[in-house]
């Protein structure tokens, strides 16, 4: 089972009154980062293709006091996007919380490997739905008097390995595409940063790290060693940062690559 967040309630308020919108916030690092929004204050819309999962995620910020509620979404389909982002902005007044999180590792292996279709599945999931959501976000946003957008690039978004290109390209993709809109909506107070994850423990990486013959604690331990703190992290480890980023806390904090990895890029 992949372990829960780490999230805990601290009494503090740090985005008290604002609107974020998490997609792929079902599982994994999007369902910590909705909860610890709203944990802090914010009205939280809930953006998936997982409806079960996603309502349970809405239905908790609601039960611990927060505004929240579900959207089913794929986030590769523009008017998909259109459309939520407005009735997100409907729903809640406003929106001031941009969170691309939403994102599938895809088929391993290299260019020469992986299909044209395998290639476009990934690509159209994790780069073209950052894409969509900030262009259909950032209307919503300027009449808000600005924003904070947090695009969840990878430590594949600034380093390479052997295989899964599909994966790897469209991370280092969003980390390029969160640095030209950040210069390109500055004026506007909207600011746009991008979060590198290492290993986080997640129901993703769970179901990539099955590996035939070999124990799943085996495979667990060996992708703790890839990390000179010698474990994985936990998505509340990456939900602290985003909420970071998503304060005004980090109002000076635009353009930026926030890496949380536990030094495995710092070899």
């Amino acid at each position: 089972m992949a372990k829960e967040t780490n999230i805990k309630g601290n009494g503090m308020a740090r985005v008290q009154d604002k609107v974020a919108l998490v997609t792929g916030a079902a599982q994994g690092i999007g369902r910590a980062t909705a909860l610890l929004l709203g944990r802090e204050g914010a009205a939280v819309a809930v953006a998936d293709t997982n409806a079960r999962d996603g309502e349970a995620v809405a239905e908790q910020i609601r039960a611990a006091g927060g505004k929240s509620r579900f959207w089913a979404l794929d986030v590769s389909k523009e008017a998909e996007v259109a459309a939520v982002i407005a009735e997100v902005g409907k729903e809640f007044g406003r929106l001031d919380i941009l969170v691309n999180n939403a994102g599938i590792s895809g088929a391993n292996g290299t260019s020469e490997e992986i299909s044209e279709a395998e290639w476009d599945r990934v690509m159209n999931t994790n780069a073209k739905s950052v894409f969509l959501c900030t262009k259909h976000a950032v209307p919503l946003m300027r009449r808000s008097g600005g924003g904070s957008i947090v695009n969840l690039s990878s430590v594949y978004g600034i380093v390479g390995s052997h295989n899964v290109a599909a994966y790897h390209a469209s991370k280092g993709a969003i980390r390029i595409m969160s640095k030209t809109d950040a210069l390109a909506y500055a004026e506007d107070g909207i600011r746009v940063n991008s979060v590198h994850p290492g290993f986080i423990w997640t129901p993703m990486l769970e179901a990539g790290a099955q590996v035939p013959g070999v124990a799943p604690e085996a495979v667990h331990s060996a992708m703790a060693k890839l990390h000179p703190l010698g474990t994985l992290g936990e998505p509340g480890d990456v939900a602290y940062g985003i909420l970071y980023l998503a304060s005004d806390e980090a109002k000076f904090v635009t353009g930026c690559e926030l890496v949380i990895d536990g030094g495995y890029t710092a070899r």
